[in-house]
């Protein structure tokens, strides 16, 4: 129903996104796009590129007179650092970087000189998914979601946070991490991050780290458990493991659950007083079987070190055959803090894309009567016929 796809190289003349399958009559301007873009460019650590780049996404297609019309939206944002090298002579690039596309890439596709390669891997790309995201966040905050994100790890620095926060305690820590320079809602650990990318800087490393993206008020039924490309929780999984430089990524607590007991993990269900059904805790992340449960989604991610280091690894300069040392480019320290505000684009269009195919219409004025009538977790929604019953298949043996 919603898909979008990106064009543009790293040091091209912009970035292009095309979005398409969003309803007709969402406001949406420029201005709602602008914070996220802003956001992605913050964070300590982070490289000389974007003290070059001022970030913003125009919309060239898809929206008249402040509402979207349901045709495809085109964004694009320009590279300002294209100017430097628009009458630049390319020099060769012979030696692939490891942990970088350079050399995978160039196996599959026969480039002849790397850059071609790492101008379409670079994640400049993903300034143009957070100019998607934005445009998604926008359509989920019409029906009460929100999506937020902090860091709890770099370098092995850990912020402790207490497990099972309510939907205010969650927004306590969206608002603390945007005031910290590493987005970490700890100051403590905040303080400890940025010393550990510090002795990174002065020992010419880079870092990786861990962080949490959360949404909030999503309704239970969403995805699916009937096959495995629709379950959502897989779909998540690979948004952000799409994003460049992301390893790894789990459900919750996916991980330190697997070595606890299955009564220590599940979470009990629990009947409010009002009949209403939910679960006194959520170590499941918002997800059970593929399919939302109305508790808040929580999706950790892991990002490595920054392939880019200024203490160069071996390698292979493949126009000699020879031994060699990586070159190094301009590049971040430690992406871990940017990286939040793109984690939470790719997760608005994830579930946009769900809410969209659960309640079907081409225009926000038909979704949102549906939205309405969306079945509940709650005793009255669901009634049992509490009859035996067989399976009724033909079968000859």
């Amino acid at each position: 129903m919603l898909r979008f796809l990106t064009a543009g190289e790293s040091h091209g003349p912009e970035l292009t996104a095309i979005l398409e399958g969003m309803p007709a009559g969402l406001p949406l301007s420029e201005a709602d796009l602008g914070p996220d873009m802003a956001r992605r460019q913050q964070g300590y650590g982070k490289g000389g590129r974007m003290g070059i780049e001022q970030d913003s996404a125009h919309v060239t297609s898809g929206v008249m007179g402040g509402l979207t019309t349901g045709g495809p939206i085109a964004l694009t944002v320009v590279n300002r650092d294209f100017r430097n090298w628009r009458e630049k002579d390319i020099p060769p690039f012979t030696i692939p970087r490891p942990g970088h596309a350079d050399l995978s890439s160039t196996v599959k596709y026969g480039y002849r000189d790397l850059r071609v390669s790492l101008e379409r891997a670079s994640a400049r790309e993903t300034a143009a998914r957070v100019a998607v995201g934005a445009v998604c966040r926008k359509l989920l905050a019409a029906f009460g979601v929100e999506i937020g994100g902090y860091v709890t790890m770099i370098g092995g620095v850990e912020c402790v946070l207490s497990p099972n926060p309510s939907p205010g305690e969650y927004r306590t820590r969206f608002a603390a991490a945007e005031e910290s320079d590493v987005r970490c809602p700890d100051p403590q650990a905040s303080d400890a991050m940025r010393a550990r990318i510090r002795e990174a800087i002065q020992a010419k490393d880079t870092l990786g780290g861990i962080f949490e993206i959360i949404a909030l008020g999503v309704p239970a039924g969403l995805g699916s458990h009937v096959h495995f490309d629709r379950k959502l929780d897989a779909r998540l999984v690979a948004a952000l493991v799409s994003i460049q430089s992301i390893k790894g990524a789990e459900i919750g607590p996916a991980f330190a659950n697997s070595a606890l007991t299955g009564t220590q993990v599940h979470d009990p269900i629990i009947r409010a007083a009002d009949g209403s059904l939910t679960r006194s805790g959520n170590n499941a992340g918002g997800l059970e079987g593929g399919i939302t449960t109305g508790m808040p989604i929580v999706v950790r991610a892991a990002m490595k070190p920054i392939s880019t280091t200024i203490n160069p690894l071996d390698t292979v300069d493949l126009a000699t055959g020879e031994p060699a040392k990586a070159i190094y480019e301009r590049s971040d320290y430690c992406a871990t803090p940017r990286a939040v505000p793109i984690g939470e684009a790719m997760m608005a269009y994830v579930l946009a894309d769900e809410l969209i195919q659960k309640l079907g219409g081409d225009s926000l004025a038909e979704m949102q009567p549906r939205f309405e009538t969306l079945r509940r977790s709650h005793v009255d929604d669901l009634p049992m016929d509490n009859t035996p019953w067989r399976f009724g298949f033909t079968y000859d043996e």
